[in-house]
């Protein structure tokens, strides 16, 4: 009885700290994954032209990923409940910041600044690592899967609400409504940090002795050739995801649909990349990841081969969109899943920080250069074929990728 009673408790446990995360990361990828709803909105009520516009929020693409490993290293080594606090605070500034910004720079430093800081300190990289260390090793992947599916779950939900808003109350209505979203972060944030701070003697960490200190952790991990692939791969994904969600909306309003297209569209990938995320979390279980990666992004190469040949009725933009959402995400469950088998769990916040970093790198470009290709050329079509070619190298490059851990030999050493 007595022992029966041990193992189910932390079981709860686990599925209570889960669920926070999820819901967390749930309105703060919300909030981010939405912002394409709001470039022609911006363009058509200020002096802004689109390349500007798409040039501030590739701007906050890029310093999303910047603020990932700082944010990661700092809920690592001090704790994660600042961290979320901050996160919060920030991106609601950003969101009501952009109410005033009229030019570039303002929007530069409401969606380039203010608020994809707040979403890095809000993001997976920072709630896996508060989770991780109370996971079992065999539940790591399906937990990565259903809190990144949190993420997506933001996306379904808040891209339709966000663009009733839009319709019925305008922009500035939705940036409102995002940045009181952003604050309610800190209610289950609390929750989240205040359920993790005491593991359970089964879930404890290995003794301090074995800890090689975060800054040789992260040397070590820059000279092993299997994560820089994995950033190599992920740089792609960044690509692709941020120009989606950038310029969907231009696509469809260049096919002659209503903005109502786009935004069923973008909540569409949301839904169907919940079922993606859980299942390659719990594909690998069962299967090297780096084979799970290799087939998501070779898919999307597929995917947008048969999107651009098909007719662009708005049935076309629901088909690519749910096809292409369960895709979309799910690369992060095994690739921080990788980087976990790689270098443990104590750093898992940081490392996979720096991981995603590479990703926002690629998303700067994605969000920029659909914005130039709009401007200059009128059209998405090279970028289309750039992605095409970006996926396919992206599932290339995962596949001489080691899962072996390096754990052992990370341990300090003294002359």
């Amino acid at each position: 009885m007595e022992k029966g009673h041990v193992s189910q408790q932390p079981s709860v446990g686990l599925w209570s700290l889960i669920a926070l995360a999820s819901l967390i990361l749930m309105i703060t990828m919300g909030v981010r994954q939405t912002v394409g709803l709001f470039v022609h909105p911006i363009v058509h009520s200020t002096t802004l032209s689109i390349a500007e516009v798409s040039m501030a929020l590739a701007i906050g693409q890029l310093m999303w990923g910047a603020f990932q490993p700082l944010f990661g290293a700092w809920a690592d080594k001090r704790g994660a409940f600042n961290v979320l606090v901050i996160g919060a605070i920030l991106m609601a500034l950003g969101q009501l910041s952009t109410l005033w910004a009229s030019s570039f720079l303002p929007l530069t430093l409401a969606q380039g600044l203010l608020s994809p800081a707040g979403a890095a300190a809000g993001s997976f990289s920072v709630l896996i690592g508060i989770v991780a260390g109370r996971l079992p090793s065999d539940k790591g992947s399906v937990a990565s899967g259903m809190i990144n599916a949190g993420g997506s779950m933001g996306q379904f939900i808040f891209a339709p609400l966000i663009q009733l808003i839009i319709s019925l109350r305008g922009f500035a209505a939705g940036l409102v409504f995002l940045a009181l979203a952003a604050l309610s972060t800190i209610i289950p944030s609390w929750f989240l940090c205040r359920k993790s701070e005491k593991p359970s003697p089964m879930q404890a960490q290995p003794a301090s002795s074995d800890d090689p200190g975060l800054k040789q952790q992260i040397r070590a991990a820059f000279r092993h050739p299997s994560y820089l692939l994995l950033h190599a791969g992920f740089l792609t994904c960044g690509f692709h995801v941020a120009f989606l969600t950038t310029h969907l909306p231009g696509e469809v309003s260049l096919c002659g649909h209503d903005a109502s297209v786009s935004a069923i569209s973008l909540s569409l990938i949301g839904l169907c990349n919940i079922a993606g995320s859980i299942f390659a979390g719990v594909l690998g279980k069962r299967f090297p990841m780096k084979y799970i990666l290799a087939v998501l992004y070779a898919s999307r190469a597929i995917l947008i081969i048969a999107f651009l040949l098909s007719p662009k009725t708005p049935m076309a933009f629901y088909i690519f969109a749910c096809a292409i959402g369960l895709t979309w995400l799910a690369t992060v469950p095994p690739t921080a899943g990788i980087v976990g088998k790689l270098f443990g769990t104590r750093y898992l916040a940081t490392l996979f920080g720096f991981t995603l970093f590479s990703h926002q790198v690629g998303a700067f470009f994605g969000a920029w250069l659909g914005g130039l290709a709009m401007e200059y050329a009128g059209n998405l079509d090279w970028v289309w074929y750039t992605d095409i070619v970006l996926t396919l190298l992206a599932a290339l490059v995962n596949l001489p990728i080691k899962e072996k851990s390096t754990a052992a030999p990370l341990k300090p050493t003294r002359a």
